[in-house]
């Protein structure tokens, strides 16, 4: 696809616009394509035996509560988009889904036989990166799930670039991000999450473990992982920013195990710190007139101080 047809697409798809009206998009900017040394695109009823799955597809196709709507959508209205699909290299007659799959879940949830689509002759790098492209601005995508798709987009342009039919002046990683909006670094970090173990990346996507530290751990080789993974199972403790940053920085020095993997995240971490709260004017009568709250505060502890020794001083005098 050309460079200025795709950042036509991101620039006309906001992050609230529906796979089927990304699918519209996308359908306009191909259409509009020159046919060069390719067959033109075309319309076609497709049996749902003769679909098969994006191999590698990054994102996940389950049964919540917007496959629900979606189903109760084509049941009342049918398929009013059509899927995006391609012919397999060895079997022309099947087809391989590029966008589309919750749809074509949906049909089959409700026995639906066939379901409309348009067929695009292309190959599979082109098919990988209008896949990610078609699914990219989906709000449902998890961070693992992106990581992945990004990956996958930039193995394909790569790949594309040992070619003399693509222009490569900008970065893989660059034209990734100026494709979907985020930035070069943050698609890095994407990518990332996809070095993590199977485990880690669920912590990741469950939201019980945060980007940051997981970006780091990613850098660790999979039986150190694996070590973090058992700490998290034996404590339900998940490392820091901070914390993770130190065992990468350990690795890199070749002295990392799951001693200093235990003693690092035993570690008692700052939000882990009981605070003590007393509202302000609950104590203000007391304080000198003009005190701020960290004056009160410094007072709280030098009159507790005062009174631990002086408690101590009768505790010595009563032991005599």
């Amino acid at each position: 696809m050309k460079k200025e047809t795709k950042q036509s697409i991101v620039k006309t798809v906001n992050k609230k616009s529906t796979p089927e009206e990304i699918n519209d998009f996308l359908d306009i900017a191909m259409a509009k394509e020159p046919a060069e040394k390719r067959q033109k695109p075309k319309l076609a009823n497709i049996k749902l035996e003769k679909l098969h799955p994006f191999e590698g597809h990054p994102y996940k196709v389950v049964d919540d509560e917007s496959m629900g709507e979606l189903k109760i959508s084509i049941q009342e209205k049918g398929l009013l988009n059509r899927i995006i699909v391609r012919p397999l290299e060895d079997t022309p007659d099947e087809y391989e889904i590029i966008s589309g799959h919750r749809r074509v879940h949906a049909a089959e949830l409700l026995e639906i036989k066939e379901v409309p689509a348009v067929v695009y002759f292309i190959d599979r790098d082109e098919a990988t990166v209008l896949m990610v492209d078609s699914n990219c601005q989906r709000e449902s995508v998890s961070p693992v799930e992106r990581g992945k798709a990004y990956r996958m987009k930039l193995e394909a342009i790569k790949h594309q670039g040992t070619s003399s039919q693509v222009e490569t002046k900008l970065r893989s990683d660059e034209r990734i991000a100026q494709d979907s909006g985020d930035s070069r670094a943050t698609v890095q970090r994407f990518i990332r999450l996809t070095y993590l173990t199977p485990e880690l990346q669920e912590y990741v996507d469950t939201g019980k473990m945060k980007v940051s530290p997981a970006v780091e751990i990613s850098f660790l080789d999979e039986e150190r992982q694996r070590d973090i993974v058992d700490r998290i199972d034996e404590t339900e403790i998940f490392p820091s920013h901070a914390q993770a940053r130190r065992m990468r920085q350990l690795a890199a020095e070749g002295s990392l195990d799951y001693d200093s993997i235990n003693e690092i995240m035993s570690e008692l971490k700052p939000n882990q710190v009981e605070k003590l709260k007393i509202p302000v004017d609950s104590i203000r009568q007391y304080a000198p007139r003009g005190s701020t709250p960290k004056d009160m505060e410094e007072l709280l502890i030098r009159l507790a101080k005062e009174n631990y020794q002086r408690e101590c001083r009768m505790r010595d005098d009563g032991a005599r």
